[in-house]
């Protein structure tokens, strides 16, 4: 059977050299060129596993290779190779269409790790090609048949073969997780594994050990050595989900994290190697979050290579009825469960501003109330206009009516009864914020990551502020 055929791109001899030696020992046929004219001509005659370029060449760019090998040879990944500190060149590459990159001076390591990941996707990598399970329609996660999803669908397929870390970007319970499981699941690495961590769940002291792992007496309570999130997913796909919950001192060492693809755990003196490609999720606007200074700029271009947002269930009203066929099928028992005509007019008639969550938690709750498995209207228990905004909704009646303009401007100018002048204004705000919370937290039954969606904040805030007000759980 013939070896994969690697191009390597790159003037510098010595560097080309170093390349070809590490990959002839991997069992692979390497053809060299040290301009962009000479790698055309190979390109033209010969099909490759792998395209490896430099960024600087004597007759223009790597990014120029890189743009015709994504337009023409849609099958051959390329990859680049990056001056030290040139993390700009590289998301350029990756928004260009490129498979990764690697950083000078190249680790071997890291090369040998990054070729084997291509030649698992390439149409020249057949011995591994063969291992790879393909993934049918039905499989995935993410249903629908509305031209929203099947486009959200077909760029997902194309991610899949990329390495480049995807930002995904939607409103609360659309479905990014299911998103990022389906490109894991597309992809090559999709027999390894996928680890997905909520970042606004996870205590700040705690970040640390969590994402890179501890050695054993690190801290108090290190009995053993411990792997990290970033050591189990190693070989496969980490979604940080929530990533704008990330304190500024762990989206630092975040960020070397994925521009090194090294961590170093609690207690040690060595950095270890990982390969891990980057989902990160969140229904805050990123872009946002840079300008109010809350997200560091750099890991913001780090993370947001490519962005893929969800459409939220108002915009795919037409994949109503199969999602909840799908919904029902899951939690009915025995007897099937079915919606009337009329219970589905009026479920695509709804807003859903809680999306395909908000979706599951009607139907089960309706299946409860259902007779003889079929849900009507009334099971559906929805409401008339929801809320634009349910924290709005908590608030009480005197703080969340509007002021008329002229009433507004009387109140100014006219001062208020000292009586109704709180003696200590913090103390009385607080009040108001404790009583909120406490409302939030009965809707949801103290269901704690529930009422934070309720209320707009996130969980780690939400658990702050209850700690900062005295609320406890009840006995």
């Amino acid at each position: 059977m013939t070896s994969p055929r690697i191009l390597i791109v790159d003037d510098e001899a010595d560097l080309r050299e170093l390349l070809e030696i590490t990959l002839v020992k991997m069992g692979l046929d390497i053809d060299s060129a040290p301009t962009l004219e000479a790698a055309r001509a190979y390109l033209a005659k010969t099909e490759y596993a792998l395209v490896l370029t430099d960024m600087r060449l004597p007759d223009g760019l790597g990014i120029e290779l890189v743009q015709e090998v994504a337009a023409q040879y849609k099958n051959t990944p390329i990859a680049v190779i990056t001056a030290f500190g040139s993390a700009d060149n590289a998301v350029i590459a990756l928004k260009a269409g490129a498979f990764d990159y690697l950083s000078k001076p190249v680790g071997l390591e890291q090369l040998r790790v990054m070729v084997r990941s291509a030649l698992r996707i390439s149409q020249g990598g057949a011995s591994d090609k063969a291992n790879q399970k393909p993934v049918a329609p039905t499989a995935l996660r993410l249903m629908g048949q509305s031209d929203a999803m099947q486009a959200l669908r077909a760029q997902i397929a194309r991610l899949a073969r990329s390495m480049a870390p995807v930002a995904i970007s939607g409103e609360s319970g659309s479905g990014k997780e299911l998103a990022a499981r389906d490109i894991h699941a597309q992809s090559a690495r999709n027999d390894k594994p996928f680890v997905a961590v909520n970042c606004g769940a996870i205590p700040e002291a705690l970040m640390e050990a969590e994402f890179f792992g501890y050695r054993k007496g690190a801290f108090t309570g290190a009995a053993d050595d411990r792997d990290g999130f970033f050591q189990a997913a190693n070989g496969g796909t980490l979604l940080l989900d929530e990533v704008a919950d990330l304190p500024l001192a762990m989206q630092v060492k975040l960020l070397r994290a994925i521009q090194e693809r090294c961590v170093r755990k609690v207690g040690a003196t060595a950095e270890e190697p990982v390969d891990v490609r980057i989902i990160s999720a969140t229904h805050q606007n990123l872009h946002d979050c840079v300008g109010k200074g809350t997200f560091r700029q750099d890991l913001y271009y780090r993370l947001n290579v490519i962005e893929l947002h969800l459409p939220p269930l108002r915009e795919r009203l037409d994949d109503i009825g199969l999602l909840a066929q799908a919904i029902l099928a899951r939690l009915g028992s025995s007897e099937q469960a079915a919606l009337s005509p009329a219970a589905l007019a009026a479920l695509c008639s709804y807003s859903f501003p809680g999306n395909v969550r908000e979706l599951e938690n009607i139907l089960e709750r309706a299946l409860a109330f259902a007779n003889d498995g079929l849900i009507e209207v009334t099971d559906l228990a929805l409401k008339a206009s929801p809320p634009l905004n349910a924290a709005h909704a908590l608030l009480p009646a005197a703080v969340s009516q509007p002021v008329p303009e002229q009433a507004e401007s009387e109140a100014l100018i006219s001062p208020a009864p000292a009586s109704d002048i709180p003696e200590s204004l913090p103390d009385h705000l607080d009040d108001v914020e404790r009583e909120i919370i406490r409302r939030a937290l009965a809707k949801t039954r103290f269901n704690r990551t529930q009422a934070a969606e309720l209320l707009g904040i996130s969980f780690r805030q939400l658990r702050y502020r209850m700690q900062r007000l005295d609320i406890n759980a009840p006995e």
